[in-house]
């Protein structure tokens, strides 16, 4: 699809409630595959309540210029057809991956924010600890960084050679 075609409106009729308070309507929907269209997002998520709104966002700039950026807004006609959708989508697999729907409103707070017990602990991990999306928070990635390069002191020092130009006396 063609960015012109980017963003429906399917109902202008009440161009009133676009602008009163739409927040609580309108669902960002997040970790989508680049597989996944307008048309099967709006397929998906209709079957909640009256879609009035898309925006599906695409790279307008640089190698990735019009592919999808993996990432869509969705308002509903009520709030409670949004938070329906919401309940019912959050983490539902879409072409392998979880989907992440919230509240466009919504403060985002990382999982190791809000459950300190999934912080980075164990120093074999090479992969980051956190939520969906791939963020997380600064004391985590503070965490990470430590446990990586005590990891890569521990293997460096149990392999260390005397480099040519060292000499031993």
């Amino acid at each position: 699809m063609s960015q012109c075609q980017s963003h429906f409106l399917y109902d202008m009729q009440d161009s009133d409630s676009l602008v009163d308070d739409k927040s609580d309507r309108r669902l960002y929907i997040g970790n989508l595959d680049h597989r996944i269209t307008e048309a099967v997002l709006i397929k998906m998520f209709s079957p909640f309540g009256k879609i009035v709104s898309e925006d599906f966002l695409w790279h307008t700039r640089g190698p990735k210029r019009g592919e999808p950026r993996g990432f869509a807004f969705i308002q509903f006609n009520t709030k409670e057809e949004a938070k329906l959708a919401k309940e019912k989508m959050h983490g539902k697999l879409a072409c392998g991956r979880p989907l992440v729907v919230r509240f466009a409103s919504e403060k985002y707070l990382p999982e190791s924010e809000a459950n300190p017990s999934k912080t980075v602990s164990d120093g074999n991990k090479s992969s980051f600890v956190g939520n969906s999306s791939g963020q997380m928070s600064r004391s985590a990635k503070i965490a990470a960084i430590k446990n990586k390069l005590k990891a890569l002191e521990d293997d460096g020092s149990s392999l260390k050679k005397p480099r040519q130009g060292d000499r031993i006396t």
